[in-house]
């Protein structure tokens, strides 16, 4: 599996991508709130996020393509390693709070870079490097100083939450590579078909509870669909046009949201500390951009 090399861009199309990119890890940002909204259970709440995406992601599909075609391989994988990032993910959110659930599992850009430097012999720039671990000191703060709510059982919650990163790199390895030959709706759909059916089977197996019982945990689960089309489709597009381990600190603005959403909605308070981390992340991510430029 190798990195997909980004395609020669003008410094306008490269900060589209970007800002593109952005808009989609945002999005992606609310992804916490509304599982802990949906009261299903964390592979349920998976399971519904695919099951109401697919429709949508089948339309533009056959829009920009005219077929579904036969499941590309790359798919096949990205669809397995998601399933497992979202299994590990939402029983994180389950047990520790919104914030550290969301900035463990998006330590990404470490394994993604590392990845690219150990096996693909792709050595990054120190400033690069110097602007990874940065975002990911920051990402780190805002999981230290954290407040308001019971946290269930926060150590269990934290380890899959870590484990989560490791899945989610695979899962933007195999996209990445699957970028260079396919569109992003196509290979979204069938991350769909692969994961859907295996979140359902992991819910029926733990008996977790599958039906949402009220309207706002109906809306909810119908909010994860339009939030993966929107936002992990918006993630996935910009993949194809800049180099994958750029794109995983990008992502890294995620906590961040979170981390506000949480402080609105559940009343995870904002400390100093977390303040200080965002700032240092999003610094990160900006100086990452700027590293990742051609000289």
């Amino acid at each position: 599996m190798a990195e997909a090399a980004a395609p020669e861009l003008t410094t306008h199309e490269r900060w589209q991508a970007v800002a593109v990119l952005v808009m989609g890890a945002c999005v992606i940002g609310l992804s916490a709130i509304l599982v802990r909204l949906s009261h299903v259970g964390p592979s349920a709440a998976g399971f519904w996020r695919l099951a109401f995406a697919m429709p949508l992601l089948a339309l533009m599909t056959l829009r920009s393509t005219g077929g579904l075609g036969p499941p590309p391989r790359m798919a096949l994988l990205a669809g397995l390693f998601f399933f497992l990032d979202l299994a590990f993910w939402h029983y994180g959110i389950r047990y520790t709070s919104v914030t550290n659930a969301t900035v463990l599992s998006n330590l990404t850009p470490v394994v993604v870079t590392a990845f690219a430097w150990i096996f693909l012999k792709q050595r990054p720039r120190m400033l690069f490097l110097a602007a990874v671990l940065a975002a990911v000191g920051g990402a780190w703060l805002m999981a230290i100083e954290k407040g308001g709510g019971a946290l269930v059982n926060q150590p269990l919650g934290d380890l899959l939450s870590l484990i989560t990163a490791f899945w989610y790199a695979l899962y933007f390895l195999a996209m990445a590579e699957g970028r260079r030959t396919e569109g992003a709706s196509k290979l979204m759909l069938w991350v769909g078909v692969v994961g859907a059916p295996l979140l359902f089977l992991t819910a029926l197996v733990l008996r977790e509870p599958i039906l949402p019982a009220d309207l706002i945990g109906w809306g909810a689960c119908v909010g994860l669909g339009l939030m993966h089309v929107t936002g992990q489709g918006s993630i996935a597009w910009a993949m194809g046009r800049l180099p994958t381990s750029t794109a995983s600190v990008v992502v890294l603005i995620q906590p961040v949201v979170a981390a506000i959403l949480g402080w609105i909605l559940f009343a995870e308070a904002i400390g100093p500390l977390q303040g200080l981390g965002a700032a240092i992340t999003l610094g990160g991510i900006v100086l990452a951009q700027w590293a990742s430029r051609k000289r």
